[in-house]
């Protein structure tokens, strides 16, 4: 696996799967989910890699406490 800072600055629903190590399902319900801001490019789904750390860095978080 590579290091997020490997991956481009606008991501896809295949980088959301392989940085979470998650199946095509999974990933596909997760930016379904509203839980983050998404941008839909024809049938493209596109996230800004800055958003999903933001994201990411919350959710690690909240499993801290």
């Amino acid at each position: 696996m590579k290091s997020i800072e490997h991956y481009p600055d606008v991501l896809n629903v295949e980088d959301i799967q392989e940085i979470l190590g998650v199946g095509r399902r999974q990933a596909y319900n997760l930016v379904s989910s509203g839980q983050f801001h998404t941008v839909r490019v024809g049938k493209r789904i596109k996230i800004l890699k800055a958003v999903f750390v933001r994201w990411l860095n919350d959710k690690e978080e909240t499993t801290r406490l």
